[in-house]
């Protein structure tokens, strides 16, 4: 499957609205900028990212503030440094400073449950963007992220290509916090599930799951633990590229990157220029600068009082070799 721009994103976003639920638009009048003219200013839109030095999420930040500046909003952007109690206090100061809107992604999909339903009890929406909130009672007026179970179960699918007809031990390089990283492991248990139903040999064994943070240190230290408990090793499942690259300089350092085969997640650009120099297989890719460019959409429909799909999930695509040894974009 090749890997497509953002002219076949934007062709896939026409359909996606026919696979997310509809919701009712909020209660806020406004009105949109007359056709070719300047937006008239509309006010401002908080954004609280989980981590400005991961790529994936300047890109939103990057492409929401676009956007957003042609539709007439201002835009502050916080780091919360993957900080919940951080990001909490960046809402009490969205909320001070009487936001037209505020998007998160959420640092703690639980956690941040008592600042949303702040911003709640002040009238002023939220929108998550690629990581949701889960917690109970806390309103989300709209939700544009990744398709996490679609894209876990196409890593699943290039775990099994990768080790053929000998199987193996796996380990899965998680971060609990991020629901979108919840279901990127549950779509992956499935697919590996429905590799051994019947098998007597050729299984493919998850022998742990352990805490990598999304973060390329974390995801070192912990596949060389895994390394050292599990000498026979075939394969790594790490949600997103840094802790995947994390987890090659862990085999680098064990002389096992022949032996061990690692998926990845993201799409990032250090990823997909490692898929090409053949140290991760593989890559479901997603697309952060779309992420940015919907949320706003949906903010200013929310705005406007009009219908728009509450929960707007975009699909990934698998990106081997083969892609990256096409991409333009790589070295």
């Amino acid at each position: 499957m090749n890997h497509f721009g953002l002219r076949g994103v934007v062709g896939l976003l026409s359909v996606f609205g026919l696979l997310a639920c509809d919701g009712d638009a909020g209660p806020k009048p406004g009105s949109p900028a007359p056709a070719g003219s300047k937006a008239a200013h509309r006010g401002t839109i908080g954004f609280s990212a989980l981590t400005l030095k991961n790529p994936f999420f300047k890109i939103i930040a990057d492409s929401l503030t676009a956007e957003a500046k042609k539709q007439g909003f201002d835009v502050v952007v916080s780091d919360a440094e993957r900080d919940v109690n951080e990001q909490s206090k960046h809402v009490d100061n969205f909320i001070a400073q009487k936001v037209a809107a505020i998007v998160l992604n959420p640092a703690d999909r639980i956690a941040i449950g008592p600042a949303v339903k702040k911003a709640n009890a002040a009238g002023i929406p939220v929108f998550t963007c690629d990581l949701e909130c889960v917690a109970e009672g806390a309103k989300i007026a709209g939700h544009v992220g990744t398709d996490n179970f679609q894209g876990g179960r196409l890593a699943g699918q290039a775990m099994v290509e990768a080790l053929g007809a000998a199987g193996g031990k796996v380990l899965v390089l998680h971060f609990k916090q991020a629901n979108s990283c919840v279901m990127r492991v549950q779509g992956f248990r499935e697919v590996i599930d429905r590799h051994n139903q019947g098998r007597d040999s050729g299984k493919i064994e998850i022998v742990s799951e352990l805490e990598g943070g999304g973060l390329q240190d974390a995801g070192f230290r912990a596949a060389a633990d895994a390394l050292q408990a599990h000498t026979d090793l075939s394969g790594i499942f790490a949600i997103n590229d840094p802790s995947a690259l994390g987890a090659w300089t862990a085999l680098r350092q064990a002389n096992k990157t022949t032996q061990v085969k690692i998926v990845g997640f993201d799409g990032q650009i250090e990823g997909k220029q490692a898929i090409k120099e053949g140290k991760l297989v593989a890559d479901p890719i997603q697309f952060p600068d779309q992420m940015g460019v919907v949320i706003v959409s949906h903010i200013v429909k929310y705005l406007n009082g009009e219908s728009f799909p509450v929960n707007m999930l975009i699909p990934t695509q698998l990106y081997r070799r083969a892609d990256a040894e096409k991409d333009p974009a790589l070295k």
